[in-house]
């Protein structure tokens, strides 16, 4: 599908005189891109987007046709070069987005009509914000990000899907997707924001008194319980370390709703390949693992992703999932700490609201419509639920 565009490279490009020719394609496999080609696209900045961690969540069944998230992937070549990517998906549901559109899919049935299969950028089963619309470093990147969203507003058009949607994009690619046109959805999160802290010390002294007894009670809690914590990246954690986080990580699904979408041979291929971004806290009680967190890390942020236990003990939770990640943040120098979706409990520990981003195109101009206007009313009711979050912030105001 060919994109005109006219913008030069920023790059010296193979002929100065001639302007690219750019085209849009999909792909249904990572394997049918080079890993060095993607990379080379995404970055190494943020894991997600990182050709092995969408490689292992197909190679390892995390995601296909049986799940309902089926691999279509966006790709801008110019003159035969991969300039641009989107990691996008053709979906048969809203599960494991994050992003809730349930009430859109209702009313598309009430009037008879249906809403899926729809279409999606995001990394699944990951409220994480992250790139969206990747750009070569040596493109014109407001040409490959006009391409790219263009290109996916004609896929959705041909393959005759409700919508299409762009969950938890960067500021700069939702501003992107904005200036093209695109409906706005805002959210809300709670993240860390690491403040040159020296320790942890230093991190409790910025809260107020109240708060640091508190976080200092639960630390005292978990300290107490008869365990000992591991931390593991991927050079250091073994097939058995693996083994047991999966079985933690799944029985989390058998107490509640929902299904392990993450399998152990996508958790063990993604530490080998990635084992610098990769990262797993675990506690053993009498040999055996009770309890573990698995994290993602960034350039500048870590990301929190899953906990799974198999017996309680009185602040091992947050001790795992919070504080022991927020020493790991301060020691590493990383700016942020994204500990994922929900979580008002979060706020009292230090971590703050930010809000998400969203980008929406709807087919049908009368829908298309209704959720604008929808939108508008939910942005309000959001920016009003963070300035109330905001006045309980546990942070001293003399610090």
């Amino acid at each position: 599908m060919p994109v005109s565009a006219s913008e030069p490279n920023r790059g010296k490009p193979p002929d100065a005189g001639a302007a690219p020719r750019y085209t849009v394609t999909t792909i249904n496999r990572m394997a049918d891109v080079p890993a060095r080609q993607w990379d080379a696209v995404a970055g190494d900045g943020h894991p997600f987007v990182r050709h092995a961690f969408l490689d292992a969540l197909e190679r390892h069944d995390c995601v296909g046709e049986e799940v309902g998230w089926i691999p279509s992937h966006i790709l801008v070549h110019a003159d035969g070069r991969l300039v641009g990517a989107t990691p996008a998906y053709v979906k048969l549901h809203s599960q494991g987005e994050f992003v809730f559109d349930w009430s859109w899919a209702e009313a598309y049935s009430r009037h008879g009509l249906d809403y899926y299969p729809k279409l999606i950028s995001a990394i699944p089963f990951t409220p994480s914000t992250g790139p969206r619309l990747l750009v070569h470093p040596t493109a014109p990147e407001r040409t490959v990000r006009r391409a790219l969203a263009a290109g996916a507003v004609e896929i959705s058009k041909t393959m005759q899907a409700s919508s299409f949607h762009w969950l938890f994009p960067h500021e700069a690619d939702a501003d992107s997707l904005e200036d093209s046109g695109l409906l706005t959805r805002s959210g809300c999160q709670f993240h860390w924001t690491n403040r040159g802290y020296r320790d942890f010390r230093d991190y409790l002294d910025a809260l107020t008194s109240k708060r640091r007894k508190e976080i200092r009670r639960e630390r005292r809690d978990a300290a107490s319980a008869p365990v000992e914590i591991e931390i593991h990246d991927g050079r250091t954690a073994t097939e058995e370390h693996w083994r047991e986080y999966h079985l933690l990580y799944s029985s989390t699904y058998d107490r509640k709703w929902g299904y392990p979408a993450l399998t152990h041979s996508f958790f063990t291929s993604v530490a080998k390949a990635l084992p610098e971004q990769t990262l797993v806290v675990l506690a053993k009680r009498n040999g055996r693992y009770v309890a573990g967190a698995h994290c993602f890390v960034g350039r500048d942020t870590l990301f929190g992703r899953n906990w799974g236990c198999v017996e309680h003990h009185r602040g091992l939770h947050f001790e795992m999932c919070y504080y022991r990640l927020i020493e790991y943040c301060i020691r590493h120098g990383l700016r942020v700490f994204d500990a994922g979706a929900q979580g008002e409990h979060k706020l009292m520990r230090g971590f703050l609201p930010v809000e998400t981003r969203s980008a929406h195109w709807i087919h049908d101009p009368r829908f298309r419509e209704a959720i604008g206007r929808f939108l508008d009313d939910e942005r309000t009711a959001l920016r009003r639920y963070r300035s109330a979050m905001e006045g309980h912030s546990p942070f001293s105001r003399h610090r």
